[in-house]
């Protein structure tokens, strides 16, 4: 094999180290981004605050803003959730003989369980103040749900070979993103009202387990795996 030649060697070594700084620096600009953001939204609320507003406070320009989030909403509530994501996930991984329902609730109660921590509550109670604040993150909260829906209703469908038609797949994931909606409206309700840590942990694990016996009880026998 032909060494690469020295000048070949640093000139790539320092396209890596420019291509690094340019992502630390992009990454850098983003985070005031959010931060001016959520200081404005949590100071007037979202629909009072504009994204000129949001530039100014960040020290960029309004472009700038929009490079990084293409619709103010994204401020505020991820186009693409993590947990969409992991949910799938958990349903694809299930065991021999578990429900895409009981997989899926039991993800869903575990994940939201993780409010209940104290590094969490503050986040909850700010994002709560801002989303009950606006009517557009409210429609936009309830589409992201709708979205989340979808997917998990498509990787039912295709898992079970579900003909088209059939309302099995939609009725599971629409009661397990019930479930995950219900469990996060608690959250923020209770730590509004200034129930934190392991108390609203135990809240949110009780009630997600009463909505996980439902969804076992009336869906156990539906879109078991079976290999």
């Amino acid at each position: 094999m032909r060494a690469v030649p020295a000048p070949a060697a640093a000139k790539a070594a320092r396209r890596r180290r420019g291509a690094g700084v340019r992502e630390q620096r992009r990454q850098e600009t983003r985070d005031r981004i959010v931060e001016a953001a959520a200081e404005l939204f949590a100071e007037r609320g979202f629909d009072a605050v504009s994204v000129v507003e949001i530039a100014q406070r960040a020290g960029v320009v309004e472009k700038t803003v929009f490079n990084h989030f293409p619709v103010k909403e994204g401020l505020v509530l991820s186009t693409d959730p993590p947990v969409r994501a992991a949910l799938l996930d958990a349903v694809a991984r299930r065991p021999a003989g578990e429900s895409a329902a009981a997989a899926a609730g039991t993800f869903v109660v575990a994940a939201m369980t993780q409010l209940g921590t104290p590094e969490a509550a503050a986040g909850v109670a700010a994002m709560a103040r801002v989303v009950r604040g606006s009517r557009t993150l409210q429609v936009r909260e309830r589409e992201i749900l709708g979205e989340l829906t979808a997917a998990l209703a498509a990787q039912i469908r295709e898992e079970t070979g579900a003909p088209a038609g059939a309302v099995e797949p939609e009725l599971t994931a629409s009661a397990v993103t019930a479930l995950y909606g219900r469990l996060l409206e608690l959250a923020r309700d209770r730590v509004l009202a200034g129930v934190t840590g392991p108390e609203l942990a135990a809240e949110l694990r009780a009630a997600g387990r009463r909505g996980l016996s439902l969804l076992q009880f009336g869906l156990a026998g539906y879109a078991k795996r079976r290999w």
